[in-house]
C-alpha cells in the first residue's frame, strides 16, 4: 500500500477502504508519511468530499491515534455537551451544574481557544484557585462524589486530529465538513462519552455561517455517532449577535452565576434549559425532552444548581463563596461605554467583530504562547430588537490600557447596525438533528 496510491484514488473521486485511511492516518502521525503528502490528501478530500463510510472510518482512526479515555468507573451512562463555538459561549459553566443537580453524571473535559471564541479552561481559571488540570484519578472520584468535574484535556487526545489539523490550517482545507466532523467527533468519542449533546453553531460569529452548512454539519456528526454506537444529538443554535451580554473570560463566569441564580440573559439561560432536556433524557433521568426541560428550570428556582456550582468550586480548590460573591473574580480598571450614534432599533449585532474586540483587549489569544487578561472584554447592553435612543450607552468595554479600550468602543460601535423600523430578533433555535433525522 502506498501514500500515493489512495491520494490518486481519492483524488479521482472513489471511496477508500478502512484500511486505506488507517494507512494514510497512522503513517501520517507515525512520520512516515511527509507533511506534502498529507496535504495533497486533505486537498483531495476537501475537493472530492468523504462518503459516510469514510468519514466515519477516518473518525475511529484518528480517535484511536492516542489515549482512549475510560469512564466505565463512573455510575451511570456519561453525556458528554460540546459546541461548535461562539462569541459569549459560556454554556458549560452554567450547564454542567445544572445537569449535575438533576443527578446526571457530567464528566466534561474541554479545550484553550485561538482566536475571538474564548475557550472553557480559560474561563474556569479566570476563578482564582480553580484547578483545571485534574488526575483521572481526581477527575473520576469527583464526578463519583459529587455528580460533576470540568478539567482540561488530555495532552494526548487524538493526536492524529491535532497534527492534521495544523496542516490544514495552513494548506485551506479547514472548511471541509467530513473533516471538522472527524476532527470533533474523534475527540468526543476518544473522551470516553456515552452519548453527546452537540450544540451546532450558526451565523456570523460563528464556525458555519449559513444554516444550511450547519445542518449538514450536524447531520455528518450524528451519523458518525451513530455509527459507532453513540447516541447523538445536535441542536443547531443562532450565533448571528454574542450569545448572552457577556463577553471575555471573568466576565462570562460572572453571568453564568447569574444564570444559575435565575437573573441571567433569557437566550441564555433558554439554551441551558434545551441542551440540558436533551442531556437528561440521554442520560435516561427523564421520560422525553420536555421532562428534562422542567427537570433543568427546577434545578435553577430550587437553587439546587447553584448548590451544585459551590462544590464544584469547592472540589477543585476555587472558594465556593465565588458563587454568592462574582465581585470575588478578576475586575478591570476601565469601564468605558460605548453610545449610539442614531436613534432607532437594534437590526443586527456582528458577534464576529465583538469578539474581536474582546480578543483586542486581552481576553483571547492570537498564539498559543499568548497570555489571557482574565478581566476584560465586553458587556452588552443591547441586543437584536431592542429601542435605543441617540446618546444611549449600547456596551461597557471593560479593559486595563486606555489605547486598547479606545479601539474595542469604535470597533463595538461599527459592529451595530440601527434600523428606523423595529426589528425581530432571530430565533434562538433553528432545528435539530438525531439518528432520525432532521426537524426544523
Amino acid at each position: 500500500m502506498r501514500a500515493y496510491d489512495i491520494i490518486a484514488k481519492k483524488r479521482d473521486g472513489h471511496e477508500l477502504s478502512g484500511d486505506e485511511i488507517k494507512f494514510i492516518v497512522n503513517g501520517f502521525v507515525a512520520g512516515d508519511i511527509p507533511d506534502y503528502q498529507m496535504a495533497a490528501f486533505l486537498m483531495a478530500v476537501f475537493i472530492r468530499g468523504m462518503s459516510p463510510k469514510e468519514t466515519s472510518e477516518l473518525t475511529l482512526c484518528m480517535a484511536k491515534s492516542g489515549d482512549q479515555i475510560d469512564l466505565s468507573a463512573i455510575k451511570g451512562i456519561k453525556v458528554d455537551k460540546h459546541s461548535t463555538g461562539g462569541v459569549g459561549d459560556k454554556t458549560t459553566i452554567a450547564l454542567g451544574p445544572m445537569v449535575a443537580a438533576c443527578g446526571a453524571p457530567v464528566a466534561k473535559m474541554s479545550g484553550r481557544a485561538l482566536g475571538f471564541a474564548g475557550g472553557t479552561i480559560d474561563k474556569l481559571e479566570s476563578i482564582p484557585g480553580f484547578n483545571v488540570a485534574l488526575s483521572m484519578e481526581q477527575f473520576v472520584a469527583n464526578v463519583n462524589r459529587i455528580g460533576i468535574a470540568l478539567s482540561g484535556q488530555t495532552g494526548n487526545l487524538a493526536p492524529a486530529d491535532k497534527k492534521i489539523y495544523a496542516l490544514r490550517d495552513v494548506t485551506a482545507t479547514i472548511d471541509s465538513v467530513p473533516l471538522i466532523a472527524a476532527s470533533i467527533m474523534s475527540k468526543k468519542i476518544a473522551s470516553g462519552a456515552d452519548a453527546i449533546v452537540l450544540d451546532v453553531k450558526t451565523g456570523k460569529g460563528s464556525f458555519m455561517k449559513s444554516l444550511d452548512d450547519a445542518f449538514n454539519l450536524a447531520s455528518t456528526m450524528v451519523a458518525i455517532g451513530t455509527e459507532v454506537g453513540r447516541k447523538v444529538v445536535a441542536v443547531i443554535t443562532d450565533m448571528s449577535q454574542p450569545l448572552g451580554y457577556a463577553v471575555g473570560n471573568a466576565l462570562e463566569v460572572k453571568e453564568a452565576i447569574a444564570t444559575l441564580k435565575g437573573e441571567g440573559p433569557g437566550d441564555f439561560y433558554e439554551l441551558c434549559v434545551t441542551l440540558g432536556g436533551h442531556m437528561l433524557t440521554l442520560a435516561g433521568k427523564t421520560a422525553d425532552f420536555e421532562d428534562g426541560r422542567a427537570k433543568i428550570k427546577e434545578a435553577v428556582t430550587s437553587g439546587r444548581a447553584l448548590d451544585k456550582l459551590r462544590e464544584l468550586l469547592e472540589a477543585q480548590g476555587a472558594n465556593p463563596t465565588v458563587a454568592d460573591n462574582p465581585e470575588m473574580l478578576p475586575d478591570a480598571a476601565l469601564k468605558v461605554p460605548v453610545t449610539s450614534d442614531r436613534s432607532g432599533f437594534v437590526k443586527a449585532i456582528d458577534a464576529e467583530e465583538i469578539g474581536r474586540a474582546s480578543m483586542m483587549l486581552g481576553a483571547g489569544r492570537e498564539k498559543k504562547e499568548d497570555a489571557i487578561d482574565y478581566s476584560v472584554g465586553v458587556v452588552l447592553l443591547k441586543k437584536m430588537g431592542d429601542r435605543v435612543a441617540s446618546g444611549e450607552p449600547i456596551a461597557v468595554v471593560h479593559a486595563n490600557d486606555r489605547g486598547k479600550a479606545e479601539r474595542a468602543v469604535d470597533q463595538i460601535k461599527s459592529s451595530f447596525s440601527i434600523s428606523k423600523e423595529p426589528v425581530s430578533p432571530t430565533p434562538l433555535i433553528h432545528g435539530m438533528v438525531t439518528a432520525e433525522g432532521i426537524t426544523r
